[in-house]
């Protein structure tokens, strides 16, 4: 895919930049949830945010200048980044080989489809699909999952269609997310690593197979 050089902030260079109140909060919950695994240690919030603050620099290297008052196209990602804090914990903390890790995964193709912070008004995407402020996850995949749901789980797909709420928003909410607060711990790992090695089509599959299992709850609501 495409090649970054990762230039790494220094320590001084992560204190004067500011984290939004958003990845403020997202730091706060991803050091408490890595705690409760035993994966992280005291201090760890430091080295969190010495993590989000490189992918920062990193990623708005191949950034476009665009001009729109939609808050998801200003300068900054407007959301958390739980990608990169998933692969902190997948490292147990670890600053330096997160950043390594995320250096060689930009290069896959899974990358944009795992890390959605990766193409925020990327330049290697049409400047019509940057100006919309819709993410390829969704018109890539989620769009995909619902073809997929129509034909696998024609039940489900009815079920959503009735409650006027599509499979492609609680899709892209999992996918964002990156599972964090739907699966458990280990269950987020097999995610990843299986898209990594299996391909960006496996994304789809796991939101199909979460569907079939939620199948019997999904249509008792329905009937509620």
């Amino acid at each position: 895919y495409y090649i970054f050089s990762f230039v790494l902030a220094t320590d001084a260079n992560v204190k004067n930049e500011s984290l939004s109140s958003v990845q403020q909060l997202g730091v706060e919950m991803t050091v408490r949830y890595g705690k409760y695994l035993n994966l992280l240690e005291e201090h760890a919030e430091n080295g969190l945010c010495f993590v989000l603050m490189n992918c920062e620099k990193f990623l708005k290297q191949q950034q476009r200048t665009v001009v729109s008052s939609l808050c998801c196209l200003q300068e900054r990602y407007a959301g958390y980044d739980w990608f990169a804090s998933s692969v902190f914990l997948i490292m147990s903390g670890d600053r330096e080989k997160t950043l390594m890790f995320l250096q060689r995964f930009s290069c896959l193709l899974v990358s944009a489809f795992l890390w959605v912070p990766r193409l925020h008004i990327s330049m290697h995407l049409p400047i019509t699909t940057v100006e919309s402020g819709i993410h390829p996850v969704y018109f890539c995949s989620a769009h995909y999952i619902e073809m997929l749901l129509k034909a696998e789980l024609p039940l489900v797909f009815s079920a959503f269609q009735r409650s006027g709420f599509t499979p492609s928003q609680i899709c892209l909410q999992w996918i964002t997310q990156c599972f964090w607060n739907y699966m458990d711990w280990s269950e987020i790992c097999h995610y990843i690593a299986i898209c990594i090695f299996l391909g960006p089509d496996y994304q789809i599959y796991m939101c199909i197979s979460v569907f079939k299992h939620l199948q019997q709850d999904i249509l008792k609501h329905t009937e509620d």
